[in-house]
């Protein structure tokens, strides 16, 4: 069992079929260099020794003088397993915290046999593999026009890509792996997992039991970091959607008579003439709203015109946005309200604590102690509700800050003399569309223009 931890027996195959011939009767005798080498884990050590002592099979270690027949061998058996057992101990220990302290410096490692787009360099750093670095923006690219996972992921399948194991069949969640994995935008969290128990070697996801560590640039971004943060704004958008589409147009289209969403419907599914068309909702409910139905190739065109005129205007646009941006997207007054709050949420459970203590010494009565209870009690509630309410809009507002940056990146790289549809334009420009009775279709473009068009 070459290079294996000699702390779990199921990992050590050969040395478990060494003992299941000695219990079949095929060895009589086993000669072990020293107790460590046998097994470091005292329980299994005893164990396993007194099944073969049963079988008639003695064990001799030749570094201790001890032989398992004799009267006095169990006995020095278990000191000196315990002895290597608590090497053992102490040596994760001093593993786990060269490996905390590593973290702590902000120094960098990556699981490079299972993560696509990087290899570990000469330097130890990560590096860039470009082949890979294609297939992850591409993921990331085709998720931002809208497509779902699982479309993502049978395109790769079907391309013969392989997966970060070296798979042939991609699955969903590695996707959501990959996209949500900060590496990619440059940076590092440290200590995801931490060992819970050194005998077992079990890993567990880390909720706070240990310090985490975020590294900024910790090395070469695959995925630009604005692009990467406009993925979890996309993510967390889809995840609160009434219900899941692959389509980019669901949830945008809206009767103007009525207030339902359009829904798609595909027209001669099976011949030549097949199409998909949009139209609302209330049509399956029995009311049918007098809004008409639209080709998905007439609404694409209709977007193209609304863009054009829309990046006639381009300039004061963005203007506008930067203005709102820094006029009402500044978080510094929900932050220093987020930590004060945070700071009487410690003074109040302390004083709780208190509270707590003094009934325990009979230092007050017992109505003195309900009462200061109830009210602290009280307050700290009114606390946590009040931090958890801040805290929300502090993510409210980080996601309207990345979609305004996106928006006014989108702006300002997008060619309007070579205007064609695009999901990503669609998407970030595009509020909302109300289709009318009358016949008319509206885009409200992020920002508020508004661009209107007949429909026939």
């Amino acid at each position: 069992d070459e290079g294996i931890s000699g702390m779990m027996m199921k990992k050590r195959e050969v040395f478990n079929t060494m003992i299941a011939d000695a219990l079949a009767g095929k060895i009589d005798l086993i000669i072990t260099k020293s107790v460590s080498r046998f097994a470091r884990n005292t329980v299994d050590s005893l164990t396993t020794i007194r099944k073969l002592k049963e079988k008639g099979v003695e064990v001799y270690f030749e570094k201790e003088n001890i032989f398992t027949f004799d009267a006095k061998g169990e006995l020095l058996l278990t000191l000196m397993s315990s002895l290597a057992q608590e090497e053992s101990r102490s040596l994760s220990q001093n593993i786990t915290w060269g490996q905390r302290k590593r973290f702590s410096d902000g120094k960098v490692s990556m699981p490079y046999r299972n993560f696509l787009g990087y290899r570990k360099g000469p330097d130890g750093t990560p590096v860039i593999v470009p082949e890979e670095a294609a297939v992850v923006r591409r993921i990331y690219r085709e998720y931002m026009q809208g497509k779902s996972l699982h479309a993502i992921a049978k395109g790769l399948t079907e391309d013969g890509v392989k997966t970060p194991s070296g798979k042939d069949v991609w699955k969903s969640c590695t996707l959501l792996s990959m996209l949500t994995n900060e590496k990619y935008k440059g940076d590092a969290l440290l200590q995801k997992t931490f060992t819970t128990d050194y005998l077992t070697k079990k890993m567990k996801v880390n909720e706070g039991e240990v310090p985490q560590y975020y590294v900024t640039g910790s090395h070469p971004w695959i995925i630009p970091p604005k692009e990467w943060d406009m993925v979890q704004v996309e993510m967390e958008r889809r995840e609160k959607a009434p219900t899941r589409s692959a389509s980019i147009f669901s949830g945008k289209i809206i009767c103007a008579e009525c207030g339902c969403i359009y829904g798609s419907k595909v027209w001669h599914s099976n011949d030549k003439y097949r199409k998909v068309v949009w139209q609302c909702n209330n049509k399956y409910k029995g009311k049918k709203c007098a809004t008409p139905a639209l080709n998905e190739d007439d609404i694409k065109k209709w977007f193209v015109e609304a863009l054009g005129r829309h990046l006639k205007d381009r300039d004061s646009v963005i203007a506008n946005m930067s203005h709102f941006k820094k006029t009402c997207l500044d978080p510094t007054k929900l932050e220093k309200e987020l930590d004060d709050t945070r700071q009487d949420l410690i003074v109040t459970e302390s004083a709780l604590r208190q509270c707590i203590t003094d009934n325990a010494a009979a230092s007050i009565t017992e109505e003195e102690y309900r009462q200061r209870y109830d009210t602290l009690y009280d307050q700290f509630q009114a606390l946590e509700t009040k931090r958890d309410a801040i805290a929300e809009k502090l993510s409210a507002m980080k996601i309207e800050t990345v979609s305004v940056d996106e928006l006014i990146t989108c702006l300002e790289a997008v060619d309007e003399m070579s205007l064609e549809f695009d999901p990503v334009l669609w998407r970030i420009t595009v509020e909302k569309v109300l289709v009318g009775s009358d016949e008319t279709i509206r885009f409200i473009m992020a920002g508020g223009k508004e661009y209107s068009f007949r429909i026939y």
